[in-house]
């Protein structure tokens, strides 16, 4: 599509692909034994001081995928317990339903203490199936988000603030937001709890289902648009993969209507360059007292 042009030729040099590429290489998981796999948290997926959420759910997806007999998440939802930080960590998956057509199962990812204890950072349900085997059938009133073309979008160097923290995720994605959601940059937030942008990887690689479930949660957060200064670190987080996406850039909305008790909600939706929804997601997030 025309939007995408720019983006296009500005990746078009890039060469990775997908199962070879930065973001596989960090969501790696070793087989030790049956359904237990080593992993290593890179700190290059970092927000200010802690690993993020959907990174951390892609590396679970990986290891659901190769413990369960299908090989797609469906639907995928994660209780965020501890703060992960980078560095070793163990995964174990355990499954709870077998079908001719969905698969279930459970994964928790563990950190050690400095006694050597294990500490339980995050746990998963996931429902697995085959994308390639659903029905083309759609019917949807939903429509793609209006986004102006990339390169009337603003990314983290054309602001005269950066995001607030130190993100080393920064340089691994590739995000254009939409102007109307920036307005927390320059300290004049619309307070519409919205963000909306053109989503990618730094290194070329195109999406797919493993990392549609980085996607629903690489943007800045709605609480920045509201007026909220600092991360709202995510306490639950349900992704659903529609299918699989089509290559190319991603646009991806998010939005918030209720911040209170000192929590909020984000709903994002993520389009693939066919205009298709690919991926659904709603997250509750503590809303930050900065």
């Amino acid at each position: 599509m025309a939007q995408a042009t720019e983006h296009a030729v500005r990746t078009a040099q890039a060469t990775a692909t997908i199962g070879d590429s930065e973001f596989d290489r960090d969501t790696a998981v070793t087989l030790r034994e049956e359904g237990v796999y080593d992993a290593e948290l890179s700190a290059g997926w970092t927000i200010i001081h802690a690993v993020n959420g959907g990174y951390l759910l892609a590396m679970l997806g990986r290891a659901l995928g190769d413990a369960l007999p299908h090989p797609d998440p469906f639907s995928i939802s994660a209780h965020y317990l501890t703060p992960s930080v980078p560095g070793p960590a163990v995964i174990r998956t355990q499954m709870a339903r077998t079908g001719r057509t969905l698969s279930t199962g459970q994964a928790s990812l563990f950190q050690y203490a400095q006694d050597g204890t294990e500490i339980e950072r995050i746990r998963v349900l996931a429902t697995y199936g085959d994308l390639d085997a659903l029905s083309e059938e759609v019917r949807t009133s939903a429509k793609p988000p209006a986004i102006p073309p990339v390169e009337h979008c603003l990314g983290p160097g054309d602001g005269p603030a950066p995001i607030p923290g130190s993100s080393a995720i920064a340089d691994r994605i590739d995000i254009k937001l939409d102007p109307a959601t920036v307005g927390w940059a320059i300290g004049a937030p619309s307070g519409k709890g919205e963000m909306r942008g053109w989503f990618g990887l730094a290194d070329g690689r195109d999406p797919d289902p493993l990392s549609l479930l980085l996607t629903v949660d690489a943007l800045p957060p709605t609480a920045f648009e509201l007026g909220l200064k600092g991360w709202t670190p995510t306490v639950e987080l349900t992704t659903h993969v529609r299918c699989r996406p089509a290559p190319g850039p991603l646009r991806v909305s998010i939005t918030t209507r209720n911040l209170a008790g000192g929590f909020l909600e984000e709903d994002a939706d993520v389009w693939d360059s066919t205009d298709r929804l690919v991926a659904q997601s709603r997250q509750l997030a503590r809303a930050s007292r900065g």
